[in-house]
């Protein structure tokens, strides 16, 4: 995380930015920041997977994962990432199902992704990094009462459990807080695809307030 901070830094002083936007392990970093970095301004998180208690956690599916990926399986790797993280639903399609249809996509990806864009093979491998992430965060938020950034905390209404947890105990420690919840969207709303129309119009107006 140290790194990742540092990283965020340079980036931020390359493109005179103070404001920051992070999703998932994207937002523990941008958390993060808000303790070590007096340049950033404005912070807006959408769903950090934060561990905040032992009962409901974002970490039950990564050894599995972990697994797959060991074993070279990027698609079996894929599909448990989507078990653990995806989106609250009284349906889940099988896993012996989800398996070939992750063969297919990142076989897609490969093949007929446009050059600007990460192939899907090399992000399934980076979800290693984000749970590593994850684990370090790990019983951190009281540490977040001396965050000095004005931060905006967003979720969506059919996100897995252990999110809107996150963003409540967040909720009760960062001292510049506000909090907004998404109908109808869950953890991917800011990606491609998702709804990032949607995100995009919350972080337009938090982001062009007077401070």
């Amino acid at each position: 995380m140290e790194k990742e901070a540092q990283d965020l830094e340079a980036l931020m002083a390359g493109t005179a930015a103070q404001d920051v936007f992070g999703l998932s392990s994207g937002a523990l970093i941008a958390l993060q920041a808000a303790l070590v970095l007096p340049s950033l301004g404005k912070v807006a998180l959408y769903e950090p997977p934060l561990v905040v208690n032992d009962t409901v956690s974002p970490m039950t599916w990564v050894a599995r994962y972990e697994k797959d990926l060991a074993r070279g399986d990027l698609a079996a790797a894929m599909t448990s990432c989507m078990h653990g993280t995806g989106d609250a639903s009284p349906i889940r399609v099988p896993r012996f199902i989800m398996v070939p249809l992750m063969r297919l996509a990142i076989w897609v990806s490969a093949r007929d992704l446009p050059s600007e864009k990460v192939p899907l093979d090399v992000l399934v491998r980076c979800i290693h990094f984000d749970m590593k992430l994850a684990a370090e965060m790990a019983g951190t938020i009281e540490s977040f009462r001396t965050a000095h950034a004005e931060i905006l905390l967003i979720g969506g209404d059919r996100s897995v459990a252990y999110l809107p947890l996150a963003l409540d105990a967040l909720t009760g420690v960062l001292p510049r807080v506000r909090r907004m919840e998404l109908p109808g969207l869950g953890h991917l709303a800011a990606d491609d695809v998702g709804q990032p129309e949607l995100v995009a119009e919350v972080l337009l107006r938090f982001f062009s307030e007077a401070a």
